[in-house]
């Protein structure tokens, strides 16, 4: 079992990244409440891990804090969600918020998230109810230095609209929220941030 790995970002494809660990570079999916706090390309950090091994594929996790790792795996355990809901899950909401949003049984909130209908939001409310509490919310494990990545507007919006494609929204949905929250000052990681921040607050 892979646990936590410290290494240099090679690259930052929202939803993926690359680590380079000893010359061996590791591709891992991570939820954009980590990406949003990644140093630069080139510089160096650990994250905590989950290997989900399956049938037809091998596939890493990756977190900055124990909190969204644990929240991520109790998540699993829930009948009908997979890996990319609850990776949509914590891109949508922190381990807080997704944690109030069970305590106060709000199913309304749970359902702006992709993939996620009445029936699932319930399902989480129900089996969830008795573990948020355990969930530690932790500090970063990592080195939370975020500074803007280079590139042009053009390719941040397209990077934008890519990851929320592959969090789960509908390309036209994607691409709608990236361009009306977009200034053409945003990186990537801004524009997703406050694309699933309005969505949230509506």
């Amino acid at each position: 079992m892979i646990g936590r790995l410290r290494g240099e970002i090679v690259y930052k494809h929202p939803p993926q990244l690359m680590l380079d660990v000893g010359g061996v570079g590791y591709e891992l999916e991570a939820p954009m409440s980590t990406f949003y706090d990644l140093p630069p390309v080139g510089e160096s950090v650990t994250l905590v891990t989950h290997l989900a091994v399956r049938e037809d594929a091998q596939m890493l996790y990756g977190f900055l804090r124990e909190g969204d790792r644990a929240l991520f795996r109790s998540l699993l355990k829930v009948s009908g969600v997979g890996a990319r809901m609850a990776l949509a899950i914590l891109s949508g909401m922190d381990a807080q918020h997704f944690a109030r949003c069970v305590q106060q049984e709000d199913v309304t909130a749970l359902t702006r998230l992709p993939g996620i209908g009445k029936k699932t939001a319930q399902r989480l409310v129900m089996e969830m109810r008795d573990r948020v509490g355990s969930v530690p919310s932790g500090t970063p494990t990592g080195i939370p230095s975020s500074t803007p990545s280079g590139g042009g507007e053009e390719s941040a919006l397209a990077d934008a609209v890519s990851a929320l494609s592959a969090l789960g929204y509908k390309p036209v949905e994607a691409s709608r929220m990236a361009h009306a929250v977009d200034d053409g000052s945003k990186t990537s990681e801004e524009i997703i941030r406050a694309a699933l921040k309005a969505v949230n607050s509506t």
